[in-house]
């Protein structure tokens, strides 16, 4: 749940839609690492001004442990 709304919502806020991919790795059985690579040009705006953009994805984010009981890290990286 929790990947399928990072994907969705980093997809509307980049210019380059097509080059965003999620990966998902478990760091141990209560939480999860969510790690969004998108185009170089396009990691600023993921991030926002202040990290404002990316914070307020980590907020919404936080709502799901309540839900599922597991903790997210969220990192955004550029494709290679």
């Amino acid at each position: 749940m929790a990947k399928d709304f990072v994907l969705a919502y980093a997809k509307m806020i980049v210019k380059y839609p097509e080059a965003v991919s999620i990966e998902v790795a478990d760091m141990d059985e209560a939480a999860e690492e969510i790690t969004v690579y998108a185009d170089p040009a396009d990691v600023g705006k993921l991030i926002g001004k202040e990290g404002r953009m990316i914070n307020a994805i980590k907020t919404v984010i936080s709502g799901c442990k309540a839900k599922h009981g597991k903790s997210y890290r969220v990192n955004v990286k550029a494709n290679s």
